[in-house]
């Protein structure tokens, strides 16, 4: 028995647009009702008080591809939109109803990369969730389909799923596919074989991810990339498996969890956001933020790129333009200039003593590669 999945109080489950319609794009009922049938087992065994789910569904955009007879799932973004409109509403309907069979209720819950990406917007997010949770609701999780672009999108719900178990502080993930587990190859070809532990990255040497499938836009590389950045254990399986994997049984691919679990500001940082412009940093402050754990000071920073404002995140890169840390900045872009090169003591004396501060405090910041050049340190 997988012991952190049967002990866990609160998961995720995301189902994608295979597992919920019929070939030609339509709501299947009788998937959603089996579906929900086992999340409900799970959230309430034998009666009692139970455990919480977050269910994160695919399957807007595909379940308006019918109402609007579009055979194949749309490439142009205000098609995608307007299928994603039409079908939102089947989609929300449907659950209500089926979840209603065991008295409980749904609550719809839209987000945007963009929601993520700022603070207040991931704050208020979270506190939404916790009610819902708190009102015994069950929190049906989508992307805002209808007026996400190609520029400010998740890209598919693996991802938006991975990033909602660590809004809520989920204690697992199960992601739902129409492939019964990760394989090291075209399952439908001889000599591949079912992955049943993923540990790290050497347990994928040599296996070949598939694509996306008619109606969704994910596939097994962003399931992996997903069990990646969850920070949590993680299942892989098929919809019909869903009751054996949330009960511990040996059901698809189990990913184990990190050692230690990423704090989720962080991992909000390094996975949820985007970069609003760029600040390159000298070999000092490159040495000083990734191996000190220091923050970014002016004297370390050589140049600015973008038009952000204080609050944003920023990514941070290093004299050749290697991506190194994203952060929250304390300045606008155009104030940066005037402060490069300088120290916090001299800014202070001459500027006044308001800017005595970091351009991106330790606090809200996350490396992302390692600094290979040791130097004199411009970093506080």
């Amino acid at each position: 028995m997988r012991t952190a999945i049967t002990s866990a109080r609160r998961v995720v489950v995301k189902a994608g647009s295979s597992s919920l319609t019929t070939p030609d794009g339509a709501i299947d009922a009788a998937r959603i009702d089996a579906l929900v049938d086992a999340l409900t087992g799970w959230r309430s065994p034998d009666g009692g008080k139970g455990r919480e789910v977050v269910f994160v569904s695919s399957g807007a955009i595909a379940a308006g591809m019918g109402p609007l007879a579009l055979p194949a799932r749309p490439r142009d973004l205000a098609i995608q939109q307007a299928a994603a409109s039409v079908g939102q509403g089947l989609l929300i309907a449907r659950y209500a109803s089926s979840f209603a069979r065991y008295g409980l209720g749904v609550g719809q819950v839209l987000l945007t990369a963009d929601d993520m990406m700022r603070r207040s917007h991931h704050r208020n997010a979270r506190r939404t969730l916790e009610q819902l949770l708190a009102f015994g609701v069950v929190p049906i999780v989508n992307e805002n389909d209808t007026v996400a672009t190609d520029e400010i999108r998740f890209g598919d719900n693996d991802r938006l799923a991975a990033l909602v178990a660590h809004l809520v502080r989920a204690d697992a993930l199960i992601l739902l596919s129409d492939v019964d587990a990760l394989y090291t190859g075209d399952p439908r070809l001889p000599g591949s074989r079912r992955i049943e532990h993923v540990r790290g990255p050497a347990d994928l040497g040599g296996v070949r991810l598939g694509g996306s499938g008619r109606v969704g836009t994910g596939g097994m590389v962003t399931k992996v990339e997903a069990a990646r950045i969850a920070g949590v254990p993680v299942v892989l399986t098929d919809a019909a498996s869903v009751g054996a994997a949330l009960a511990g049984e040996e059901a698809g691919t189990y990913f184990h969890p990190p050692a230690t679990r990423p704090s989720a500001r962080r991992q909000w940082l390094a996975h949820a956001t985007t970069g609003q412009g760029r600040l390159r940093l000298d070999p000092g402050a490159v040495e000083a933020v990734v191996r000190r754990g220091k923050s970014l000071l002016p004297a370390g920073i050589t140049g600015v790129e973008g038009d952000f404002s204080a609050g944003d995140p920023v990514d941070m890169c290093d004299e050749q333009g290697g991506l190194i840390a994203r952060g929250l900045v304390n300045y606008d872009a155009g104030e940066i200039p005037d402060l490069m090169g300088r120290s916090t003591r001299w800014l202070a004396r001459e500027l006044g003593p308001e800017y005595e501060r970091e351009i991106v405090h330790r606090d809200d910041l996350v490396v992302l590669a390692s600094a290979e050049t040791p130097s004199r340190s411009a970093a506080g």
